[in-house]
């Protein structure tokens, strides 16, 4: 699946300026406003770069490197050391050639050189934001895969019990069914001890009815199966043709493929009838 990244986003970034000259904050600012930026905050204080970056996860940082108390390298510095594994967000602002190769191994990922120019101003930032959002979906993305992956994971190991519980009950067969309830299949020792076709109660056919099935209690099975809820000892019954009854009991639970997605039930049955 390819990733994009509208126009829109992109102009709604979160861009922190950081310059010691307020004209030159003022200047970056008004060029940026511009172009039709709309998320733009401004700092002199070096100092306050990183408390502002952890609070508002900037999208993008202009940092000059020519500052009082912090010069831009150690604001970098700083910025790696709280996250030394994160997207380190940041263009540096330079007039000095020399320091833009120092820079980029300092970890910044472009520069914009002084004095500046529109057309550089709005093509670097631009490709940088479209760059750095989409390391974001991409972050966000494999977080929400991990988080599915896990929730996944615990489902599957809690069906796993749920059956284990369940193959430890008494039972004479073993059920599944499709995820459409059209196809059900019976193993075991159903149709010898039993005499009958059980798989005719877990059909919806109106053609069913006349062996003796309950028709409320094939309902009620299905609409339980539907909801994709695990059950246990759901009881029903048959009337035979000599007007005798049998009474059995099923328990089932939801099954699921790797990814998921709903496939079927499966379960275990037994016949309840006292013996006369």
């Amino acid at each position: 699946m390819t990733m994009t990244i509208s126009r829109a986003e992109i102009l709604a970034a979160k861009i922190l300026i950081v310059d010691d000259q307020p004209a030159n904050m003022e200047l970056l600012e008004q060029l940026l406003a511009v172009t039709g930026y709309t998320n733009l905050e401004q700092t002199s204080d070096s100092l306050e770069v990183l408390g502002l970056h952890q609070k508002n996860d900037y999208d993008l940082i202009l940092l000059d490197l020519k500052m009082p108390k912090m010069d831009g390298f150690e604001v970098m510095q700083a910025l790696k050391q709280h996250d030394p594994d994160h997207y380190l967000p940041v263009i540096v602002l330079t007039a000095e050639p020399t320091h833009k190769l120092r820079a980029l191994n300092a970890g910044a990922k472009d520069f914009l050189s002084k004095p500046f120019s529109l057309v550089e101003v709005k093509t670097r930032i631009y490709n940088m934001l479209e760059v750095r959002l989409l390391y974001k979906m991409l972050a966000k993305q494999n977080q929400f895969l991990e988080q599915v992956v896990s929730e996944r994971s615990i489902k599957l190991s809690e069906s796993e019990a749920r059956f284990t519980s369940m193959a430890k009950l008494p039972a004479h067969w073993y059920w599944e069914q499709s995820a459409n309830a059209q196809n059900t299949t019976i193993s075991g020792s159903a149709l010898e001890l039993l005499g009958l076709r059980i798989t005719a109660f877990f059909g919806q056919h109106a053609a069913e009815k006349i062996l003796g099935w309950n028709v409320l209690e094939q309902q009620k099975l299905q609409e339980t199966i539907v909801k994709q809820e695990a059950f246990r000892d759901f009881r029903f019954s048959r009337t035979n043709e000599d007007g005798t009854q049998q009474f059995f009991q099923v328990s089932g639970e939801p099954m699921f493929d790797t990814a998921y997605r709903f496939v079927g039930f499966r379960g275990i049955g037994s016949e309840l009838t006292p013996n006369t």
